[in-house]
């Protein structure tokens, strides 16, 4: 019982704190101390390595090591796109063929298109956050929106969606010898819903905040363009191309590999074609730097706490609980990813714990493999953007440099609620056809 009560406290405590603006490198890993501590971990077990020390270091510097080449490139990526005005042309290049009005239609889109080509939702969030903010600041919007616009294109309907190339819809197949599109017919139908739900949602969040009075602040920090020429849009769209063309193609053959080649392409090609208009390559390149590490370093810190987590007696307790829930199976198996995905602050996370012990079970039971798939892919992305997840703490504060208390809710709904409604759709359309 303590133990369990030691999970639930540090997971709390690290969203309250987190909420409050705390910094992640010393909230995480005292919040990971305290599940161990009341979970009888050791802190240092030079013998068997089962301790807190390990077991949190282990799960920071392999998040590092797996995805520091992204991080990097794509922020480059990011701050070459400010820095040389391309961001802004294309920005207003969509502002000129569907108005201001539609500036969130057109940043959701793009982070659609973008992460249904198979680049990572970690990078679309660099890549489309500078043109975000040229068509907030166009639509005089608030931009404490732009993170939840820029969540509901990239971990919505397009992360768990059937032929998403991104790994959350990916995990499931060895288990259940399904495929990418698994379930097509009813994904197609919830992500339509999760599309339009999370932009209503969103809008409507706008427009009461704009009737309060609420508009677009410009920062120091931003790209100052509008005294000079602009390259030509297309040479803003072409570097997207590239990287959406390269990791498609790629994907299959070079797996993970294949996001750093179209990366380094975006990169190489979208200096190359705008270099006369960078007028200082060292700041835009010191920038991109420090922001991936910045970025990064957020993201690994709550990937530590995770890690301890699924250490304690009480984690497992809870994943067996879970995974062996009363009612309908795929009720069962959604409420299971999804607790599991919250409590590590991850929705591949959850999914590769969960479906270990979910899949067998169930697919003896007589479960429908590719409803199992669409399901499970699906729920992952619900309580998995609690606010201490990597991808939500990475966007609010280190891309878009806002804080939990102004940026998290507008988030919560687009990528909490929105799923999580999702979720009952797809199992209520399995149930009855």
């Amino acid at each position: 019982m303590l133990g369990l009560f030691g999970l639930i406290l540090g997971l709390l405590l690290l969203i309250v704190l987190t909420m409050r603006g705390f910094n992640l490198f010393i909230t995480a890993p005292l919040c990971a101390l305290l599940v161990a501590a009341t979970n009888g971990i050791p802190f240092w077990d030079i013998a068997d390595k089962v301790d807190f020390v390990h077991g949190y270091m282990t799960g920071f510097s392999g998040f590092v090591a797996a995805w520091f080449l992204m991080f990097l490139l794509g922020s480059l990526f990011g701050k070459l796109m400010e820095h040389t005005g391309a961001a802004d042309a294309v920005a207003l290049a969509i502002v000129k063929r569907i108005g201001h009005t539609r500036a969130v239609l057109a940043v959701v889109m793009a982070c659609a298109v973008l992460t249904y080509g198979g680049v990572s939702v970690f990078v679309v969030a660099f890549s489309a956050y500078p043109m975000a903010v040229s068509l907030f600041k166009g639509a005089n919007l608030p931009r404490r929106f732009i993170p939840a616009a820029l969540a509901l294109g990239s971990v919505t309907f397009t992360m768990t969606s059937a032929g998403s190339p991104e790994i959350q819809n990916w995990i499931p197949i060895p288990y259940l010898g399904t495929t990418p599109y698994a379930g097509w017919e009813v994904s197609l139908v919830v992500a339509v819903i999760m599309a339009i739900s999370g932009y209503m949602s969103l809008m409507w969040m706008i427009r009461k905040a704009v009737a309060k009075g609420e508009h677009f602040i410009q920062r120091a920090s931003d790209p100052v363009v509008e005294d000079r020429s602009l390259p030509n849009p297309i040479f803003g769209i072409i570097p997207l191309l590239v990287v959406l063309t390269l990791s498609f193609f790629l994907h299959e053959s070079l797996q993970q590999a294949a996001l750093i080649v179209a990366l380094a392409g975006g990169v190489s090609s979208l200096y190359l074609l705008n270099m006369k208009f960078l007028r200082n390559p060292a700041a835009a390149t010191n920038e991109g730097v420090l922001g991936a590490l910045l970025a990064i370093g957020n993201t690994a810190a709550v990937v530590g706490f995770g890690s301890v987590a699924r250490l304690t007696p009480a984690f497992a307790g809870v994943v067996d609980t879970m995974t062996h829930l009363p009612g309908p199976e795929l009720l069962g198996a959604a409420v299971a990813v999804s607790v599991i995905a919250g409590l590590t602050g991850s929705a591949s996370g959850g999914q590769a714990i969960a479906l270990p012990e979910i899949a067998p079970t169930y697919l003896d039971r007589g479960v429908d493999p590719e409803q199992l798939h669409r399901v499970v892919a699906i729920s992952s992305g619900a309580l998995d953007s609690l606010p201490h997840n990597g991808y939500v703490v990475t966007t609010i504060r280190a891309i878009c440099g806002e804080t939990h208390q102004n940026a998290y809710w507008p988030v919560a709904v687009v990528s909490v609620l929105v799923p999580l409604v999702g979720v009952f759709i797809a199992i209520g359309l399995f149930q009855l056809f």
